[in-house]
C-alpha cells in the first residue's frame, strides 16, 4: 500500500493567525499518527511563517513514524536540521511572497551546492529528498547529487483545467517516476493532492507515498482528524 504522510504546517499557519498556542501542530502529529500516518511532515521556512523551531525540536521528540523536515537549503535552517536530526530532509524551493510552495526545486545547474548539503545530512543519518518537477532533467540531476529519494511536484497535475491536461501532466509523472525509480531513487509524490484527483495518482505503481496537507486539513475541519486521515488511508488500500 502506499503510505500516507501528513504535513501539519496548516495547523501552524492557524495558530499564527491569533498569535496564541493553539491549535498545537504537535497535538495533531500525535492524532495522525494514531489515525494511521506512515510520516509526519512540517516546513521550518526562513520567515517562521507556521512551524517554528520550538516545534520541530518537540516533534522530533514526539513523532514515533517518521519525521520529514521540509526546508530550502539555506545555512541556518541546514544548521538546525543537523542538529534536531529528523529522520528525513525534503530540500524545496522558498520564495518569501508565495502562498505555498509553486514549483518544483532547480536541481539541475545547482548539482555543487546540492551534493555538498546531501553530504552532510547522510553523515549525520538523515535521508535526503530533493522535490522536483517531473522532469528528465530535473531527475537525472537528482541522481548525481546523491539524493536517497525525489518527491514529484504533483501541483500542475492537481490544478490542471482539463483532462487532457491532467492526463499529459499523468504522462509526465509515469515517465519521471519510472525513470527516477530505474535508477534506484524511492519515489514520492506531493503538492494540491485530495481525494478527488489522488486516484489517478495512485496508478503509478513506483510512487510509493504521497504527502498531503492542505486538503487533509480542510477536510477534518468538518469531520475531524482522525476521520479525515482514516479516508485518505482507505483511499490508499483500495
Amino acid at each position: 500500500m502506499i503510505r500516507l504522510c501528513v504535513n501539519i504546517d496548516h495547523v501552524a499557519t492557524l495558530r499564527e493567525a491569533r498569535g496564541g498556542m493553539d491549535p498545537d501542530p504537535v497535538h495533531a502529529a500525535v492524532l495522525a499518527e494514531l489515525a494511521g500516518a506512515s510520516g509526519i511532515v512540517c516546513h521550518l521556512r526562513e520567515d517562521r511563517r507556521h512551524v517554528n523551531d520550538r516545534d520541530v525540536r518537540l516533534l522530533r521528540d514526539v513523532v514515533s513514524t517518521k519525521l520529514d523536515l521540509e526546508m530550502a537549503a539555506i545555512d541556518s535552517i541546514i544548521a538546525i536540521a543537523l542538529d534536531v536530526v529528523p529522520d528525513l530532509v525534503t530540500i524545496v524551493p522558498e520564495n518569501r511572497a508565495e502562498l505555498t510552495t509553486e514549483g518544483g526545486l532547480a536541481v539541475h545547474g545547482n548539482e555543487n551546492r546540492l551534493t555538498d548539503v546531501a553530504s552532510a545530512f547522510h553523515a549525520k543519518g538523515i535521508a535526503v529528498s530533493l522535490f522536483v518537477e517531473p522532469d528528465a532533467q530535473q531527475i537525472e540531476a537528482v541522481i548525481r547529487c546523491g539524493a536517497d529519494i525525489v518527491e514529484l511536484h504533483t501541483g500542475t497535475y492537481a490544478n490542471a483545467r482539463t483532462r487532457a491536461e491532467a492526463e499529459a501532466e499523468l504522462s509526465r509523472l509515469q515517465t519521471a517516476a519510472e525513470l527516477a525509480a530505474e535508477a534506484g531513487l524511492v519515489v514520492t509524490a506531493g503538492h494540491g493532492l485530495d481525494l478527488r484527483n489522488l486516484r489517478p495518482v495512485l496508478s503509478i505503481p513506483q510512487i510509493e507515498e504521497v504527502s498531503i496537507g492542505h486538503a487533509l486539513m480542510c477536510r477534518a475541519m468538518f469531520v475531524g482528524l482522525d476521520m479525515a486521515v482514516r479516508e485518505y488511508i482507505q483511499l490508499l488500500r483500495d
